[in-house]
């Protein structure tokens, strides 16, 4: 009877450590997986802090991510960036709407790559920038209002499908007249006006025959009529742009250049022209 009682009481003991085994394993189990979820959560708060971000040396994109505290790769062009997402060795680009719309998307250069338009880093215009004190600025607003009133600039920005980004010119002055001395001057006695730029579609692009077309490309061969000079499209160093234009390099920086404090203190700016805006671009959830 005593052996009968042992051997009861041991299997007793046995279930009742086997059944808090099963507990345990159990609860381990559940806090587990509440610890995923945090961090998954963690991730997507922290997400743009783990990108990295393509950006063009000295643009305004440049300065929004650096603004935020991104990591960013810095490369010679905006179109660059968009190479970088599109090989993988950077996580997004920072770019100009205008460019994100002509280059990304069905039927467009990076058809893989994409960007949400209600989600702008920033507003803004832009102008084109001559040397500081130089007439041209002003001859080239002439132009501008000239051709915004005869319906010209529209035709050209129609050309490129930006006809919503104008910005309405006030009416040409019919008290302008064109300086005998300064920069105008001096561009019409060397018979040729100098453009700063860089590969920039849809202002300043090359086609299939090498010859620079694109918005800005285009304004900038009327003003060069205008003058009676030849044009010469030269592709710069868009950080060394100021320096360009002092050292009379170039003329004029016509490349969609956003007009920001440091360009106006730097430069002659004509009247913005464009409204613009920086986007996020990235590859497209397959």
């Amino acid at each position: 009877m005593k052996k009968l009682l042992a051997i009861l009481l041991a299997a007793t003991m046995c279930v009742t450590l086997l059944a808090a085994c099963g507990g345990q394993s159990n609860d381990t189990a559940d806090t587990s997986g509440d610890t995923t979820a945090t961090d998954t959560n963690d991730t997507k708060t922290d997400a743009n802090a783990d990108m990295i971000y393509a950006v063009e040396t000295g643009s305004a994109g440049e300065a929004a991510a650096k603004e935020k505290g991104w990591e960013i790769n810095s490369v010679a062009a905006q179109a660059d960036a968009l190479m970088e997402v599109e090989a993988g060795t950077s996580d997004a680009a920072i770019v100009d709407l205008l460019m994100a719309t002509a280059m990304t998307g069905e039927g467009t250069s990076y058809p893989d790559l994409t960007y949400d338009a209600e989600q702008k880093l920033t507003t803004e215009e832009y102008g084109i920038g001559c040397r500081k004190g130089s007439d041209l600025a002003a001859f080239i607003n002439n132009v501008l209002a000239e051709t915004y009133a005869d319906g010209s600039m529209k035709k050209v920005a129609d050309t490129y499908k930006l006809a919503d980004a104008m910005v309405e010119q006030a009416a040409p002055d019919a008290s302008y007249t064109v300086p005998t001395d300064g920069d105008v001057a001096y561009i019409q006695s060397k018979g040729k006006l100098v453009v700063g730029i860089t590969e920039f579609e849809p202002m300043d692009y090359q086609d299939a025959d090498g010859n620079w077309i694109g918005f800005d490309a285009d304004m900038a061969k009327l003003v060069a009529e205008k003058l009676g000079v030849d044009i010469e499209f030269t592709v710069i160093n868009w950080d060394n742009k100021i320096m360009e234009l002092d050292s009379k390099a170039i003329d004029v920086v016509w490349n969609g250049m956003t007009l920001t404090d440091e360009v106006k203190n730097s430069m002659e700016c004509t009247n913005p022209y464009f409204n613009n805006a920086q986007v996020v671009v990235t590859k497209a959830a397959e």
